[in-house]
């Protein structure tokens, strides 16, 4: 399954550096305005060290990690909404994500100009959510529009859905996002044709310096406690840190993170959050061809993975063989596997857990 994550923010807080960093791409990264006007597309890998666990006992051609599809959106600013700093655009493309990456400023430098005159990660956080909630009450109040007529001609699945719309729009014009307005599952169904960005799951990417790494900076702990207040959470990433790593080889990086006292690049935890994010897992596939890791919501089942693979076998299954990675670590092949009687057989009930390795079985 496809899963993308667009990175927003104010202009200059580091969008781009990150966006490059993550993709090693070489999007325009200018200390100005809007330097980023199409948005930028790379597909990043997601970290899974099981890989190279499985890759031990399963010796394969080539390994395929899981991806999310990351974009790098221009900056917003105050009137987006309205078209300001083709703020139209910009949301547009916001709109495609599944998950917003927004990037906070949490350092200070001169060198590099703030839009609002100095470092507030608050009250940049407050103006760009604005902007997506006014774009959210313009989205609304057209839906609404469209809901109500055809209420009045009698369809009873339009006059519920008129109903929760208004209670939306209200709360939108309290400066609630829509994801913080309670509504019961039945009602949240109602909203999604209405595709609200404020609707998206949200994980702050807290910018620092690179003498904060840990994220100690009050500008960090204001952006916390703001996170906090959501339900959201927040990784701490210092840019210009993991530009610099991903220039580096595998060797280089190592000694570099050790220098810094951290045990990975801040861009593995920021992958792995945002999947989380989005409530995704992955199971393995692994053989003499590919060892691959597949993405999967959360709670699916043993058909639904192998429709992952190809649509055909879900519809094809018979049941799936699994087996996990600390059983290859404790009998070090499937043939032990097997013969110890580890290889479970399960059918189309089965929810797929994390780390599961399945083999599908399915009619031809």
């Amino acid at each position: 399954m496809s899963v993308s994550a667009g990175i927003v923010g104010l202009p200059n807080v580091g969008k781009s550096t990150l966006f490059n960093a993550l993709t090693r791409a070489e999007a325009q990264s200018a200390n100005y305005p809007f330097c980023t006007i199409d948005p930028n597309v790379g597909i990043v890998p997601v970290p899974d060290a099981r890989l190279k666990k499985i890759e031990q006992y399963v010796p394969a051609q080539k390994i395929i990690p899981a991806a999310v599809e990351i974009l790098d959106i221009a900056g917003l600013v105050r009137g987006a909404s309205q078209g300001e700093g083709l703020g139209n655009k910009f949301l547009a493309n916001i709109r495609e994500v599944d998950a917003i990456l927004h990037v906070v400023r949490c350092f200070e430098d001169e060198n590099i100009t703030h839009v609002e005159g100095g470092v507030d990660p608050v009250r940049d956080v407050e103006i760009i959510e604005t902007e997506l909630i006014l774009a959210d009450m313009q989205t609304v109040e057209r839906r609404l529009d469209k809901a109500r007529r055809a209420a009045k001609a009698g369809d009873k699945t339009e006059v519920a859905r008129v109903a929760v719309l208004e209670k939306v729009l209200a709360e939108l014009n309290e400066g609630k996002s829509a994801r913080a307005i309670k509504l019961t599952d039945d009602e949240r169904q109602l909203t999604r044709d209405s595709h609200m960005l404020t609707d998206k799951p949200v994980l702050y990417v807290a910018n620092v310096a690179d003498d904060d790494l840990e994220g100690q900076s009050p500008y960090v702990a204001k952006l916390r406690e703001l996170a906090d207040s959501q339900g959201s959470d927040v990784v701490v990433v210092c840019g210009e840190i993991e530009a610099e790593l991903v220039e580096l080889d595998e060797e280089e990086q190592l000694e570099m993170l050790q220098g810094l006292g951290i045990d990975e690049p801040a861009l593995n935890v920021l992958i792995r959050a945002t999947y989380a994010l989005l409530g995704l897992q992955a199971f393995f596939t692994a053989g003499e061809q590919e060892i691959r890791a597949w993405t999967i919501p959360v709670g699916a089942t043993a058909p639904q993975a192998a429709g992952v693979i190809h649509s055909d076998f879900e519809k094809r299954f018979i049941r799936a063989e699994v087996y996990t990675v600390q059983d290859l670590e404790t009998y070090k092949d499937e043939a032990g596997i097997r013969a110890a009687g580890k290889l479970r057989l399960e059918g189309k009930e089965y929810v797929v857990a994390d780390g599961d390795i399945l083999h599908i079985r399915h009619n031809a």
